[in-house]
């Protein structure tokens, strides 16, 4: 029965007589009766307290939300690390000063992405740079209410950089960003005098982790320390926050911390360029504040639901599971259907988020647990889809397989748990969610990583008020 499941979800959307399906998919000897019904579901806002940050990127960023006319803000941290079996050159350094050696120039390049709002490329942010004075570690979880406050140095002499730029690199040539090569970025210098925690003084930051590496690497060991070492020993990373204006917001696909000296070999001489990187892979943590009684208040509105992020509202669907099974006992739901149709902005503004690219159904009780362990969707229990916007909606075609198993839990804890009574109880709730996800290298339907959208999106649903139609398909043997 399960084989012919696609097959008879297609034919039940028709209009047209369903009597002779079991005719047409099966042989005479095991026949199927099929019958179609519509059933309906009840949805409403759901405010999220925080979202595991999880992700790919960071975000930084200091928007007005046009829909609540209140701020939304996203900072980060994040600790750098180095690749492995590398080697300082230390006898061919000819940048030096009182015979010691020195970094001409340290800076932080950080690559991004599109902006959130195309006229505001021009405007000018600040950004506030500082040092940890501890790394963040990497055996808990992090959520978006995470405050990095108690990690950052307090002595007044660690890396504290206010940097304005803006979304367009101008200190690029226009020639420059014109190549279709061409990353966007930002670049702060790090060329101030830097004082250690130990109250050591260096020209600058990079001359600091320079000596810190050659230091380790002179006292024996063949390589440079693993990130453990030093993210504990060295440097414990870097905490980046909006400060002033408005209007920017992206993500940070890689950020690294440049460290330039001159190498004189024999046969050449040139500069060369330690580079640091801050990837997915090493601790990140990523921070949203959101205005919570704005939010609320939008949740409080009748007749759709919302889905917006970053950290902000999902939409919590109830299912009625024990009426899908009502006179169909002995039926195998096949198939189940429901769509989610979009409703157009109400604002009439430029800078109104646009709509998540994808979504995850996944179910309440299994919320956090979801990505905490890291899992993606199985079809069983979690599915995602994409938005259509030939139809202005999310659809998930076929989630069969969790109805039933709702139904199969219903029936083996009612007994014991009067909650699996309760059409109302949170077991036959589900989530949906904003999200973002990655793919395997060798497929790019197969999904590698899954987490919360952080981005800016927001959307409402047909919903509240309005039931949304769930379309489902039973099928039995003939007797």
């Amino acid at each position: 029965m399960a084989s012919v499941a696609i097959a008879a979800m297609a034919i039940s959307s028709c209009t047209e007589d369903t009597e002779e399906i079991g005719h047409s998919l099966t042989s005479e000897a095991d026949r199927l009766d099929f019958s179609n019904a519509i059933f309906y579901a009840k949805s409403n806002t759901y405010v999220a307290d925080s979202v595991m940050t999880r992700q790919s990127y960071t975000y930084l960023g200091r928007v007005i939300d046009p829909e609540t006319q209140t701020e939304v803000n996203s900072c980060f941290t994040t600790q750098f690390y180095l690749l492995p079996n590398i080697t300082i050159p230390t006898k061919y350094i000819t940048s030096k000063e009182n015979n010691e050696i020195i970094a001409d120039s340290c800076d932080i390049i950080m690559y991004l992405t599109d902006s959130f709002y195309s006229k505001d490329n021009l405007a000018a942010t600040q950004m506030n740079v500082r040092e940890l004075d501890s790394p963040v570690e990497e055996d808990m979880r992090y959520y978006s209410n995470f405050d990095h406050t108690p990690f950052i140095r307090k002595d007044g002499k660690g890396v504290d950089v206010k940097h304005m730029f803006t979304y367009t690199n101008q200190t690029d040539a226009s020639s420059d960003r014109a190549k279709s090569t061409y990353l966007n970025n930002i670049r702060i210098p790090l060329n101030m005098a830097y004082v250690s925690k130990t109250g050591q003084s260096y020209k600058n930051y990079g001359t600091y982790i320079l000596r810190k590496l050659i230091e380790y690497q002179d006292n024996g060991h063949s390589t440079l320390p693993n990130t453990w070492v030093f993210t504990h020993n060295i440097c414990p990373g870097m905490a980046f926050d909006v400060t002033d204006g408005y209007g920017f917001h992206a993500a940070f696909t890689d950020i690294g911390l440049r460290i330039y000296y001159n190498v004189t070999r024999p046969d050449t001489a040139y500069k060369a360029a330690l580079i640091l990187s801050a990837t997915p892979e090493i601790m990140q943590t990523i921070t949203v504040k959101n205005d919570r009684q704005a939010l609320k208040a939008l949740a409080a509105e009748t007749g759709h639901t919302y889905l917006k992020s970053p950290a902000g509202l999902f939409t919590e669907v109830k299912f009625p599971v024990a009426e899908l099974w009502k006179n169909h006992e002995n039926d195998s739901l096949i198939g189940a259907k429901i769509t989610f149709q979009r409703m157009n902005n109400k604002q009439d503004d430029e800078r109104s988020f646009s709509q998540p690219t994808s979504i995850m159904m996944v179910m309440k009780d299994s919320l956090k647990t979801f990505f905490e362990k890291s899992k993606v969707p199985d079809g069983r229990t979690s599915y995602y889809t994409s938005f259509n916007s030939t139809y202005n909606t999310y659809s998930f075609s076929n989630i069969s397989n969790l109805l039933t198993r709702l139904w199969k839990m219903k029936k083996k804890y009612a007994a014991q748990d009067p909650t699996w009574n309760d059409p109302e109880s949170d077991h036959y709730k589900v989530m949906l969610i904003p999200v973002s996800y990655g793919t395997s290298s060798t497929s790019s339907s197969s999904i590698s990583w899954m987490g919360h959208d952080l981005s800016l999106s927001s959307t409402r649903l047909v919903g509240g008020d309005t039931p949304i139609e769930l379309n489902v398909v039973y099928a039995k043997f003939k007797k």
